[in-house]
């Protein structure tokens, strides 16, 4: 029986480092990873370009960094955006006050985002989706700069992240408070990213997950969330990383080695193909529907 229901397994993060570069391909060769998000400004961006090209079943997509990370374009051209040394707020609340209410942001938006979409396309690799660090890439003003690009740029699928609060909980319930005021902004932002994104033809899926339990995303999580998905079209992200001598990373590795184990489990897979989910990607649908 051809399956109808589709889940796309994304590794954010590719680009950073050595170690996510690598703990993403092991999460593509070896589990059910099959696409990922690369940051075209970070450290180790070369390397997972040259993984990407070596592994062409593996859809990549943009990971847009407005926060916590370096920019593309050099600070001078701008200034209302990062410090000297090219690098953006690490507070995600600031940041989205700023670019909403700070009208010479607006601009210098727009072009450091061409500037990381024009990297992109510099590497040759077909374009998956876009999605953002920190989901940054749902703010209203960053959105609407990406649909104004998406028919230049090719932009075809956007994330707009959308899981269920009591879905979540009854797996785990850690952070409690931070759920409940997350799962609040981000359906209000996926509300009006999903108005914007139907008039232009451009795509989402029907269920993201990985928000509410961002750092958490283990085996034990997913076995408990998969069986209660009732979406038939879903994306599940996460970030797994493990540590690399000489790596400079601000992350935690113990999360990202947990995140690796729970994409390498034969359980996990199992879990997926038993109800009813293909484990694809945007690039393999596309291929179907075209």
């Amino acid at each position: 029986m051809q399956a109808h229901r589709f889940a796309i397994i994304n590794g954010d993060d590719f680009g950073f480092s050595e170690g996510v570069n690598q703990a993403i391909i092991k999460a593509h060769k070896e589990g059910v990873l099959t696409s990922t998000s690369l940051m075209v400004s970070a450290d180790a961006a070369k390397e997972a370009v040259t993984l990407a090209n070596s592994h062409p079943n593996l859809a990549v997509g943009l990971h847009l960094v407005l926060i916590c990370g370096r920019s593309v374009l050099p600070p001078e051209q701008i200034p209302h955006l990062v410090d000297k040394e090219g690098n953006f707020s690490n507070s995600p609340f600031l940041a989205g006050l700023r670019y909403q209410f700070v009208k010479e942001t607006h601009q210098e938006l727009r072009q450091e985002i061409r500037a990381q979409l024009e990297k992109y396309r510099s590497t040759g690799l077909p374009l998956s989706h876009v999605d953002g660090h920190l989901h940054l890439h749902i703010h209203p003003v960053v959105l609407r700069i990406l649909v104004e690009l998406a028919p230049e740029f090719d932009i075809k699928v956007i994330r707009l992240p959308s899981e269920e609060l009591g879905l979540t909980l009854r797996v785990n319930r850690s952070n409690l408070l931070t759920k409940l005021v997350w799962w609040g902004v981000f359906g209000r932002l996926r509300r009006y990213g999903e108005t914007i994104l139907k008039s232009q033809g451009i795509s989402f899926t029907q269920r993201v997950y990985g928000l509410l339990q961002t750092g958490g995303i283990t085996e034990e999580y997913l076995l408990g969330l998969i069986p209660q998905i009732h979406a038939d079209l879903v994306e599940i992200y996460s970030h797994p990383a493990f540590a690399i001598h000489g790596d400079s990373l601000n992350k935690d590795v113990g999360a990202g080695e947990a995140e690796l184990a729970a994409l390498l489990s034969d359980e996990v897979r199992e879990a997926l193909l038993s109800n009813g989910f293909e484990i694809t990607n945007h690039h393999f649908l596309s291929q179907r529907t075209s």
